[in-house]
């Protein structure tokens, strides 16, 4: 299990930007279509924006057609948290990264197999590593 991190609100907004500040410590959202990793294809780790833990791997990605980066799974379930979600008159599973605790997004059951999971992520909450 990784070391839990915890920044004061000063912190955080000092090591992010505005934008990610909004996600990964409001529990915001980016526009659907808009974030900078919906297209990417290349291989290689997604890590947290806020504290670089690794959260998922490019093979994972798939192209859900909701407008944000969506994975079956995460490079191991103990990377992430899941936790229920009422907000906005909706049940949902909130995705949270397991190390800082950063909003990440949100997972359905409506992915493809053999998960059927799809972990809608995003973009603003993560940061990409090249696979070499």
């Amino acid at each position: 299990m990784n070391k839990k991190i915890k920044l004061s609100e000063n912190d955080w907004k000092k090591k992010l930007t505005p934008e990610e500040f909004h996600v990964l410590r409001e529990k915001g959202t980016e526009k659907p279509f808009t974030g900078k990793y919906l297209e990417n294809k290349e291989k290689g780790k997604y890590l947290c924006a806020g504290c670089e833990n690794e959260l998922f791997d490019s093979d994972s990605k798939f192209d859900s057609g909701t407008g944000w980066p969506s994975f079956t799974h995460p490079v191991g379930y103990d990377n992430v948290e899941e936790t229920e979600d009422i907000s906005y008159g909706m049940v949902r599973t909130e995705v949270l990264c397991e190390k800082c605790g950063g909003h990440l997004g949100h997972v359905f059951d409506d992915g493809p197999k053999p998960s059927g999971k799809r972990y809608c992520i995003n973009s603003l909450s993560l940061k990409f590593q090249e696979e070499k």
